[in-house]
């Protein structure tokens, strides 16, 4: 039996006046036509719904330039990147958003061990505690990305038919869903695969919402970070001296903890605080060609946080922002 999108792909279809003429109709090209017929048989869906959708879905260039490469926020100074996140505007607003959803915070540190400044502060980098959530069509952005980008086209494609999945079940009309230009979605910025898997309804109202309820945005990003391997009450982070050039042969740009501390000791990169056989990965982050990098010492909590976003930068302003909140919430006693 062929399971319907929703109700609202319906109706729009008997109105597509009010939608403006596509400009790249995927409806029409073979590789679409096959994607579609895939998830009529893997996943029951209509076919005359699906094609409906891919003559609506648009091929957007903006979002092609905008991908490539992902890596431009890592060439800039770490210290220009920080300061994107780590300062008074984000400070302030991580505080009220904290205090506005202090109950759904605990419960989450309660449920999943992770740190409620942690949470907050992952939403404030991603969308600046839910302000920022992203102006593309969710249905825009992974179409043109599933099938106009060969480097990540079966990533992407599995993304779209992960959104496609979610959308029928949760009753949601696609082309409402707007996201950022990789596809991410909510308050979180989930990509839909992660939103099947991780997202969880934690204001208990019966559905899963990450665009306009942020407690179960709170819950979610608890849940995924606890489902990668959180470890409560470890660190993530700890300073470290360098010495010598031994130690740069340890610095590979990796994100995984694969050395110990007493290895990187032995090179020259100490951290005196942290157990001899903790396993590390040793961080530079660069500050242009007029200053040393910084360096820091990542362990499996920090692997962790680069499940959300794989970028070393990322991850380390995540957690100075954190520390920037607990701290400015310590009179309150969190």
């Amino acid at each position: 039996m062929k399971r319907s999108l929703s109700l609202a792909i319906l109706l729009s279809a008997f109105a597509a006046t009010a939608w403006p003429a596509p400009r790249a109709p995927y409806a029409a090209r073979e590789d679409v036509r096959a994607f579609v017929q895939e998830l009529v048989e893997r996943h029951q869906f209509v076919k005359e719904e699906l094609q409906y959708v891919f003559s609506r879905a648009r091929r957007e260039p903006a979002i092609l330039r905008a991908i490539e490469p992902r890596a431009r926020q890592e060439r800039q100074p770490w210290g220009a990147y920080r300061t994107l996140f780590v300062n008074d505007r984000h400070i302030a607003h991580g505080v009220e958003f904290w205090r506005a959803n202090r109950a759904a915070l605990a419960r989450a540190e309660q449920a999943y061990g992770v740190p409620a400044e942690v949470i907050v502060a992952i939403i404030g980098v991603e969308t600046f505690y839910g302000r920022n959530t992203g102006r593309w069509r969710t249905v825009d952005a992974l179409s043109t990305l599933a099938f106009d980008y060969p480097p990540r086209a079966a990533f992407f494609r599995e993304e779209l038919i992960q959104f496609l999945v979610f959308a029928r079940n949760a009753g949601i009309d696609v082309f409402s869903v707007r996201g950022s230009f990789a596809g991410a979605i909510g308050i979180p910025q989930f990509m839909p695969g992660s939103l099947m898997r991780y997202a969880v309804d934690f204001d208990g109202d019966g559905t899963i919402d990450l665009r306009a309820s942020a407690a179960d945005a709170v819950g979610s990003v608890g849940h995924f970070l606890q489902q990668h391997g959180w470890q409560p009450g470890a660190p993530v982070l700890a300073p470290v001296t360098v010495s010598g050039e031994a130690f740069l042969a340890f610095v590979d740009g990796g994100v995984e903890p694969k050395h110990t501390v007493a290895a990187l000791a032995a090179a020259g990169a100490m951290a005196p605080e942290l157990p001899p056989e903790a396993r590390a990965v040793l961080l530079a982050l660069e500050n242009g060609r007029e200053e040393a990098p910084e360096y820091r010492i990542g362990l499996p909590n920090f692997y962790v946080l680069t499940r959300y976003n794989r970028s070393t930068y990322y991850a380390c302003a995540v957690m100075d922002l954190a520390a920037s909140l607990r701290a400015a919430l310590q009179p309150e006693g969190r």
